[in-house]
Protein backbone atom coordinates (compact mmCIF):
# COMPACT_ATOMS: atom_id res chain seq x y z
CA UNK A 1 0.00 0.00 0.00
CA UNK A 2 1.25 3.60 -0.62
CA UNK A 3 1.29 5.99 1.78
CA UNK A 4 -0.53 9.19 0.98
CA UNK A 5 1.40 12.12 0.86
CA UNK A 6 1.07 13.58 4.74
CA UNK A 7 -0.13 10.91 6.17
CA UNK A 8 2.67 8.82 8.21
CA UNK A 9 1.99 5.00 9.88
CA UNK A 10 1.54 5.23 13.28
CA UNK A 11 5.19 4.43 15.17
CA UNK A 12 6.02 0.95 16.41
CA UNK A 13 7.68 0.02 19.87
CA UNK A 14 8.89 -3.00 20.33
CA UNK A 15 10.01 -4.17 23.95
CA UNK A 16 12.57 -6.57 25.01
CA UNK A 17 12.82 -8.43 28.36
CA UNK A 18 12.04 -10.49 31.21
CA UNK A 19 9.64 -10.22 33.89
CA UNK A 20 10.03 -6.23 34.84
CA UNK A 21 9.13 -5.65 30.68
CA UNK A 22 6.32 -7.97 31.14
CA UNK A 23 5.12 -6.41 34.26
CA UNK A 24 5.06 -9.56 36.45
CA UNK A 25 2.25 -9.33 39.60
CA UNK A 26 0.89 -5.79 38.27
CA UNK A 27 -1.67 -5.60 35.44
CA UNK A 28 -0.88 -4.94 31.93
CA UNK A 29 -1.55 -0.83 32.09
CA UNK A 30 0.98 -0.56 34.46
CA UNK A 31 3.76 -2.43 32.74
CA UNK A 32 6.12 0.59 31.96
CA UNK A 33 6.51 0.24 28.66
CA UNK A 34 2.70 0.68 28.57
CA UNK A 35 3.09 3.62 31.00
CA UNK A 36 5.82 4.79 28.48
CA UNK A 37 3.69 4.58 25.16
CA UNK A 38 0.83 6.23 27.49
CA UNK A 39 3.12 8.84 28.09
CA UNK A 40 4.16 9.58 24.59
CA UNK A 41 0.67 9.65 22.69
CA UNK A 42 0.28 12.69 25.99
CA UNK A 43 2.91 14.65 24.09
CA UNK A 44 1.58 14.27 20.59
CA UNK A 45 3.50 11.15 19.58
CA UNK A 46 1.19 8.69 17.52
CA UNK A 47 2.62 5.50 18.81
CA UNK A 48 0.88 2.41 19.13
CA UNK A 49 1.03 -0.20 21.73
CA UNK A 50 4.32 -2.06 22.51
CA UNK A 51 4.84 -4.95 21.30
CA UNK A 52 6.61 -7.32 24.37
CA UNK A 53 9.02 -10.12 23.53
CA UNK A 54 9.49 -10.88 27.26
CA UNK A 55 8.36 -13.63 29.92
CA UNK A 56 9.78 -13.82 33.52
CA UNK A 57 12.69 -15.80 33.99
CA UNK A 58 14.08 -15.35 30.79
CA UNK A 59 17.86 -14.83 30.91
CA UNK A 60 19.77 -13.62 27.49
CA UNK A 61 19.85 -16.76 25.91
CA UNK A 62 16.46 -17.77 26.26
CA UNK A 63 15.33 -14.19 25.13
CA UNK A 64 17.41 -14.63 21.93
CA UNK A 65 15.57 -17.87 21.28
CA UNK A 66 12.23 -16.38 21.88
CA UNK A 67 13.20 -13.70 19.54
CA UNK A 68 14.06 -16.08 16.47
CA UNK A 69 10.91 -18.15 16.94
CA UNK A 70 8.61 -15.32 16.84
CA UNK A 71 10.43 -13.10 14.32
CA UNK A 72 9.46 -8.72 15.11
CA UNK A 73 9.34 -7.29 11.71
CA UNK A 74 10.96 -4.32 11.59
CA UNK A 75 11.65 -1.60 11.26
CA UNK A 76 10.39 -0.20 15.17
CA UNK A 77 10.80 3.70 15.27
CA UNK A 78 11.34 2.87 19.49
CA UNK A 79 12.95 -0.74 20.54
CA UNK A 80 13.93 -1.40 24.01
CA UNK A 81 16.03 -3.99 26.42
CA UNK A 82 15.66 -4.97 29.42
CA UNK A 83 17.59 -8.17 30.29
CA UNK A 84 20.21 -9.88 32.74
CA UNK A 85 18.65 -10.33 36.24
CA UNK A 86 18.31 -13.88 35.88
CA UNK A 87 21.79 -14.55 34.35
CA UNK A 88 23.10 -12.76 37.48
CA UNK A 89 20.52 -14.74 39.62
CA UNK A 90 20.92 -17.97 38.40
CA UNK A 91 25.03 -17.25 38.57
CA UNK A 92 25.73 -17.09 35.04
CA UNK A 93 29.42 -15.66 34.05
CA UNK A 94 29.92 -11.72 33.27
CA UNK A 95 32.06 -13.07 30.05
CA UNK A 96 28.91 -14.89 28.98
CA UNK A 97 26.46 -12.33 29.71
CA UNK A 98 28.56 -9.83 27.60
CA UNK A 99 28.49 -11.89 24.61
CA UNK A 100 24.68 -12.61 24.64
CA UNK A 101 24.21 -9.23 24.95
CA UNK A 102 26.35 -8.01 22.75
CA UNK A 103 24.19 -10.26 20.34
CA UNK A 104 20.49 -9.05 21.51
CA UNK A 105 21.75 -5.34 21.55
CA UNK A 106 22.85 -6.00 17.50
CA UNK A 107 19.46 -7.44 17.01
CA UNK A 108 18.06 -4.49 18.40
CA UNK A 109 19.40 -2.43 17.05
CA UNK A 110 18.24 -3.82 12.80
CA UNK A 111 14.89 -4.42 14.53
CA UNK A 112 14.55 -0.70 14.63
CA UNK A 113 15.92 0.02 11.07
CA UNK A 114 19.75 0.19 11.94
CA UNK A 115 19.38 3.10 13.83
CA UNK A 116 20.57 2.92 17.44
CA UNK A 117 19.51 5.95 18.74
CA UNK A 118 16.30 4.43 18.53
CA UNK A 119 17.03 1.33 20.96
CA UNK A 120 16.58 2.27 24.35
CA UNK A 121 18.57 0.34 27.28
CA UNK A 122 17.41 -0.09 30.59
CA UNK A 123 19.95 -1.30 33.31
CA UNK A 124 18.69 -4.16 35.56
CA UNK A 125 16.87 -3.10 38.92
CA UNK A 126 18.13 -4.22 42.23
CA UNK A 127 15.91 -6.92 43.54
CA UNK A 128 18.28 -7.47 46.70
CA UNK A 129 16.15 -4.50 47.95
CA UNK A 130 13.15 -6.38 48.00
CA UNK A 131 11.26 -8.19 50.83
CA UNK A 132 12.09 -11.05 48.39
CA UNK A 133 15.64 -11.20 49.64
CA UNK A 134 15.33 -10.82 53.54
CA UNK A 135 17.84 -14.18 54.35
CA UNK A 136 20.23 -13.27 51.28
CA UNK A 137 23.03 -11.13 51.38
CA UNK A 138 21.92 -7.79 49.90
CA UNK A 139 24.93 -6.48 49.29
CA UNK A 140 26.70 -8.82 47.09
CA UNK A 141 23.69 -8.93 45.36
CA UNK A 142 24.11 -4.96 44.63
CA UNK A 143 27.96 -6.03 43.68
CA UNK A 144 26.73 -8.52 40.83
CA UNK A 145 23.91 -6.04 39.69
CA UNK A 146 26.17 -3.22 39.36
CA UNK A 147 28.74 -5.51 37.59
CA UNK A 148 26.26 -7.10 35.65
CA UNK A 149 25.31 -3.09 34.30
CA UNK A 150 28.47 -2.24 34.03
CA UNK A 151 28.54 -4.28 31.25
CA UNK A 152 25.22 -3.67 29.25
CA UNK A 153 26.09 0.23 30.00
CA UNK A 154 29.39 -0.17 28.12
CA UNK A 155 27.94 -2.45 25.45
CA UNK A 156 25.55 0.26 24.93
CA UNK A 157 27.82 3.10 25.11
CA UNK A 158 30.14 1.21 22.15
CA UNK A 159 27.31 0.99 19.79
CA UNK A 160 25.75 4.88 20.37
CA UNK A 161 22.15 3.52 21.94
CA UNK A 162 20.55 5.24 24.09
CA UNK A 163 20.99 4.01 28.12
CA UNK A 164 18.46 4.38 30.61
CA UNK A 165 19.63 3.70 34.29
CA UNK A 166 16.63 2.29 36.51
CA UNK A 167 18.95 0.76 39.05
CA UNK A 168 19.03 3.81 41.62
CA UNK A 169 15.00 3.96 41.41
CA UNK A 170 14.67 0.47 41.99
CA UNK A 171 16.72 0.56 45.45
CA UNK A 172 14.31 3.08 46.60
CA UNK A 173 11.81 0.07 47.12
CA UNK A 174 14.32 -0.39 50.28
CA UNK A 175 12.57 2.29 52.31
CA UNK A 176 9.16 2.48 50.24
CA UNK A 177 6.95 -0.73 49.92
CA UNK A 178 4.11 0.86 48.06
CA UNK A 179 7.29 0.68 45.05
CA UNK A 180 6.97 -2.94 45.50
CA UNK A 181 4.50 -5.55 43.62
CA UNK A 182 2.50 -7.39 45.74
CA UNK A 183 5.05 -10.77 45.15
CA UNK A 184 7.55 -8.69 47.32
CA UNK A 185 9.93 -9.17 44.40
CA UNK A 186 8.98 -7.68 41.80
CA UNK A 187 8.41 -3.44 40.86
CA UNK A 188 4.84 -2.00 41.74
CA UNK A 189 2.75 0.29 39.25
CA UNK A 190 4.40 3.14 41.04
CA UNK A 191 7.99 1.95 40.13
CA UNK A 192 7.40 1.51 36.68
CA UNK A 193 5.54 4.82 36.25
CA UNK A 194 8.96 6.43 37.28
CA UNK A 195 10.98 3.93 35.20
CA UNK A 196 8.63 5.75 32.61
CA UNK A 197 9.39 9.30 33.26
CA UNK A 198 13.08 8.31 33.08
CA UNK A 199 12.87 7.10 29.92
CA UNK A 200 10.48 9.70 28.34
CA UNK A 201 13.48 12.30 27.17
CA UNK A 202 14.93 9.42 25.50
CA UNK A 203 12.03 7.78 23.79
CA UNK A 204 10.88 11.26 22.59
CA UNK A 205 14.26 11.76 20.80
CA UNK A 206 14.52 8.04 19.84
CA UNK A 207 10.84 7.93 17.93
CA UNK A 208 11.47 12.19 16.61
CA UNK A 209 14.85 11.40 14.34
CA UNK A 210 12.81 11.66 11.28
Amino acid sequence: MRELPGVREMARFLALGDSYTIGESVSPEERWPVQLAAMLRERGIDIGEPELIATTGWTTDELARAIMEREPRGPFALVSLLIGVNNQYRGRPLDEYRDQFRGLLDQAIAFAGDEPGRVMVLSIPDWGVTPFAEDRDRAQIARDIDAFNAVNRDESQRVGARYVDVTPLSRMAAANVALVAPDGLHPSGLMYRSWAELALTGALGAVTRD
